[in-house]
């Protein structure tokens, strides 16, 4: 695995500079540094694991539940199972149907991440529908946020209903769904004049326009087409949501999207990479404990869970790789001829981890300056130093490979055949 002093170098920098999102050792909270320190200097290296693995388990056990609302046709259960990355006709997807479906909120949990929740609430716009009775019904204390969501213009429902939400203090985005029908249909009808950019912008604008009259102020609209999630608004859409989220709750709504396009592998990329300060600094903290064998049993557990994560959020583990050359129309062999690290086509277990760790020590000692001076948690147990450098050093390599694998799986599923 290749992990180059100036790699190291310029994220250190990133840190201590404050750009977030870029940096590798997520900077600690003042709390966590007040916390871990205490411990380490009292001598309590029980405490100091406990706080930093609360820390890790805060962020991988983060419950996410989302709100997909609108009238009834509008697409919501093609929406809930687009986001999750499945077909309509996969076991365990919402039924989708040209008439209304879903008669209460139902959850449906993401296959790989089950505290990642979608609720396909029922379809709005009734005679009967009143918006404040409708967010009761739902009970929409439990949501983080509501997506509100119509395949033509914004009914005077939507606005009533996304007033309530507001009232009631909770954050709601517009999607405009079937855009890709609307652009067929322009084509058709216009082929000399045909102008995708010009017809999204009068989509677009008009929404806008229709909300504004509404009474809604700064409408956040995204212009969608669950059969093709990649395009026109997705990712604007995406960076709107990770900005807007809570810290705790950010990480596993990126992990959680479906590997759609390369900007979507960055992304995950990078919030996984914020984290392996945190799991090189616990193996720090058992090495510091004076028990035989310990230290590498904790580094075994640690990196085979944390590799095994990687692979799984980057869909390079054996089922979501079928999934993809189904959906893609190739073979698995096809797709697994561009993978370019022997560790994504291997087992991740005990004793490829163990042969691996004596093959690290090597690379860790480039990090191990670095941690010692930027690092406080790490400078105060010299005698993990080794564990630290080793642990972070494998799997940020094994981030970065597997990362670029899946990139270069997602390119061969995409490439059309000559």
């Amino acid at each position: 695995m290749d992990f180059s002093y100036n790699v190291l170098t310029e994220e250190m920098q990133d840190t201590n500079s404050g750009h977030s999102g870029t940096d590798s050792f997520e900077k600690i909270t003042d709390e966590e540094i007040k916390e871990i320190q205490s411990a380490l200097e009292d001598g309590d290296l029980c405490r100091a694991t406990e706080r930093l693995i609360k820390s890790l388990e805060e962020i991988e056990n983060a419950l996410l539940n989302i709100a997909i609302t609108g009238e009834s046709g509008t697409g919501k259960s093609t929406f809930v199972n687009a986001i999750r990355g499945m077909g309509d006709e996969e076991e365990g997807s919402a039924p989708t149907d040209v008439v209304e479906t879903t008669k209460e909120p139902t959850p449906y949990t993401h296959p790989k991440y089950p505290n990642v929740t979608f609720w396909d609430l029922p379809g709005i716009g009734t005679p009967n529908f009143a918006a404040a009775h409708y967010l009761q019904s739902v009970q929409f204390s439990q949501y983080d946020f509501f997506i509100i969501i119509s395949s033509e213009r914004f009914k005077q429902c939507d606005i009533d209903l996304a007033k309530a939400i507001k009232a009631m203090d909770k954050k709601f985005y517009f999607v405009r769904s079937k855009v890709d029908n609307d652009l067929d249909a322009s084509q058709k009808r216009r082929k000399k004049t045909y102008n995708e950019e010009k017809i999204l912008k009068v989509i677009r604008d008009n929404c806008i326009e229709n909300l504004h009259d509404g009474g809604i102020t700064e409408p956040q609209v995204f212009l969608l087409s669950c059969l093709d999630l990649d395009k026109y608004d997705f990712h604007k859409m995406e960076d709107t949501l990770e900005k807007e989220l809570p810290s705790h709750k950010r990480h596993i709504f990126l992990i959680s999207l479906p590997n759609i396009s390369l900007p979507v592998l960055e992304k995950k990329r990078k919030a996984l990479r914020k984290n392996i300060w945190k799991w090189s600094t616990l193996s720090c903290a058992v090495a510091a404990v004076p028990i035989p064998g310990l230290s590498v049993a904790c580094d075994v557990l640690i990196l085979i869970k944390t590799m095994r994560n990687y692979r799984s959020a980057f869909g390079l583990d054996e089922q979501s790789l079928k999934k993809l050359a189904d959906k893609s129309g190739k073979d698995v062999s096809e797709l697994k001829s561009v993978l370019k690290s022997p560790l994504d086509i291997k087992e991740i277990n005990k004793e490829l981890v163990i042969k691996l760790l004596t093959k690290g020590a090597g690379g860790a000692l480039m990090v191990i300056e670095y941690a010692f001076s930027n690092i406080p948690i790490v400078g105060s147990m010299a005698a993990g130093a080794i564990s630290f450098g080793t642990t972070y050093w494998m799997l940020h390599g094994f981030l970065n490979e597997t990362a670029e694998d899946a990139a270069r799986v997602l390119k061969k599923a995409l490439e059309t055949p000559v």
